[in-house]
């Protein structure tokens, strides 16, 4: 059974403490009367719980019973569904949902931290909810009065659920490629036929109905991307009075046997001629989909976070009694035969780094969650403009740069328990598995970083990176925590920007050439800037909770010391160029 622990103590730090979350939502109309400081820690409270105690029980088992497929119909594992009413009951697909059709309307900023609860207590789980979620935003976003009216409130309330339905057996990124067609119909509903394979949640027991949102091509679209619509299709009909009605031509062909992830249904999904609704314009689903799944690579991102968070509460408790050979220090627990492994120089580097790397996720996935309650809810347009820049900026870093060190730092976790670690009763392979998802779906992370270089940094000539680097300019002016190294930082990243701009004027082909490497060279700046934030907190506060804060500012000092200087090899890395890339032939690999 998995063992975790929510890091209700952390969240309540940075909420509370390192970003003044209380005032940040009473300056925004429309979160002025959302949550208090006591009703956010309930709400944490809660979800801790939730996760803790009706969850993670469940991981272990999840995995290794899977996700079923029968003629059509998919069961999930044994106590899921009992998960699931347990879930719904407390509101929580309708967190951040808009009030006016059930939701909680609750910031993001709050909602980022339930989230990583959730995936760090069963991933698999998650999903299924997560998928809902989005798709609630999207259909807000840019649905019709009255299909919001019809499906955001038995969405929100859990009793239907949403899935995202993009991907082809021969159209994955490249989504122009797709050939789904949607056939209109004299009283405004279309005609949905095609099949799409790797939905998350596209068939499964623990709802009455799913909604899956669809893109087609109509019959006069243009070719490629600019030509694909959104549709939004629900498995059983629903009628006029918000009854369920007849089933839909929409079935679940098979389900993946993968990797990770094993009680999530993943699923190949056939629509027959299924009846569907016009989701915002014509020939402009892109756009709207885009709203899902921006909203689901910042999940996705917290995926990675999550599951490093349990690994290493895992391999701290393991850590702390296994005993394995003397500390080069000397004896230290003088009546055992040998010292507990976290004596040892090298646990240590990889606990901390797990640490470093998780507790710096969770600071950025709170930074950015402010930055999308201020694009939703500032009441100045430029405000709101400016917001929704941050977010784009930050988004392809904060799916890729979490999901690669999630992965790293769930790794590290397995490596801190040796041959257990490979042993399925531990669980460490299990995150190992799980985690590994992450990078590649929602964009694999090589498009994150193509979208962040390409399309973030240079197509605005770098504009959306100035401001931020100003931000963190401005902010280390003051006397702060490791001011000079951060300093140092962001001047790498502004040369290194400057470096490959011009670069990839003379050789479009370097832009994919560094992309990566400058992703993670982003990622360690982004950290930094919130590491110092949280030392120079942690300083001021450090007489409050001395225990507390003295960890923070040890974990910080790792952070600047061990991992920061990271960046230099990666600038070093992105230098060396194209030209070897392209060395050899393709018939020489």
């Amino acid at each position: 059974m998995t063992v975790y622990q929510a890091p209700i103590r952390d969240i309540h730090y940075l909420l509370e403490d390192v970003f003044a979350a209380e005032s940040a939502w009473a300056a925004l109309p429309g979160l002025e009367s959302q949550p208090d400081a006591g009703m956010a820690r309930a709400i944490l409270e809660e979800a801790g719980k939730l996760a803790s105690q009706v969850l993670a029980p469940l991981n272990r088992s999840g995995d290794e019973q899977g996700a079923q497929w029968s003629e059509g119909t998919v069961s999930t594992p044994s106590g899921f569904r009992e998960a699931y009413a347990t879930y719904i009951e407390g509101g929580w697909v309708g967190l951040s949902g808009n009030p006016r059709h059930g939701g909680m309307g609750m910031p993001k900023m709050l909602a980022v931290h339930v989230e990583e609860m959730l995936y760090a207590a069963n991933a698999s789980f998650t999903l299924y909810s997560v998928l809902s979620s989005g798709a609630c935003l999207a259909i807000d976003t840019h649905a019709s009065e009255t299909l919001k009216a019809t499906y955001l409130p038995p969405m929100y309330e859990g009793r239907w659920a949403g899935s995202m339905c993009l991907t082809e057996a021969h159209a994955g990124t490249d989504l122009g490629l797709i050939r789904t067609r949607a056939e209109p119909r004299a009283d405004g509903s279309y005609r949905v036929s095609g099949s799409k394979i790797f939905i998350t949640g596209g068939e499964q027991d623990l709802t009455e109905n799913i909604i899956h949102l669809v893109l087609a091509r109509l019959p006069d679209a243009p070719a490629g991307p600019k030509g694909i619509s959104l549709f939004l299709v629900p498995k059983v009909l629903v009628n006029a009075d918000g009854s369920l009605g007849a089933r839909n031509a929409v079935s679940c062909g098979s389900i993946e046997h993968k990797m990770g992830i094993k009680a999530s249904a993943t699923c190949v999904m056939n629509f027959d001629g299924a009846v569907g609704w016009l989701v915002g314009a014509p020939n402009k689903g892109l756009a709207a989909m885009f709203t899902m799944m921006n909203y689901e690579r910042l999940s996705i991102g917290i995926q990675g976070t999550g599951c490093a968070e349990a690994s290493y509460q895992a391999a701290v408790r393991y850590a702390r009694e296994r005993l394995q050979s003397r500390a080069p220090s000397g004896p230290q627990a003088q009546d055992q035969p040998a010292d507990p492994i976290i004596h040892h120089p090298d646990v240590r580097r990889m606990l901390l780094t797990i640490k470093a790397l998780t507790e710096g996720g969770r600071a950025l996935a709170t930074y950015l969650g402010a930055w999308l309650d201020q694009a939703r809810y500032a009441d100045d347009e430029h405000d709101r403009a400016a917001a929704q820049a941050r977010v784009a900026l930050l988004t392809p870093v904060a799916k890729a740069f979490f999901t690669d060190t999630g992965l790293e730092s769930c790794i590290h976790g397995q490596q801190v328990f040796g041959g257990h670690g490979y042993i399925r009763e531990w669980g460490q392979e299990q995150l190992v598995r799980d985690v590994r998802i992450a990078q590649i779906y929602e964009g694999t992370n090589g498009i994150q970083a193509l979208d962040l270089l390409g399309r973030k940094v240079l197509a605005d000539a770098g504009a959306a990176l100035e401001a931020f680097l100003g931000e963190i300019r401005d902010y280390a002016s003051s006397a702060v925590e490791y001011r000079e190294q951060l300093l140092g930082a962001v001047q790498r990243l502004q040369d290194t920007s400057h470096w490959v701009a011009g670069q990839a004027a003379a050789d479009p082909r370097q832009v994919g050439a560094a992309s990566v490497e400058y992703l993670h060279l982003f990622g360690y700046v982004a950290y930094a800037y919130l590491w110092s934030k949280m030392a120079t907190t942690s300083r001021a506060r450090q007489a409050e909770d001395p225990a507390f804060h003295t960890a923070k500012l040890a974990t910080a000092q790792f952070f600047f010391e061990r991992l920061l200087p990271r960046i230099d090899g990666l600038d070093a890395c992105l230098r060396g160029g194209v030209a070897s890339l392209y060395a050899l032939d393709p018939e020489q690999f």
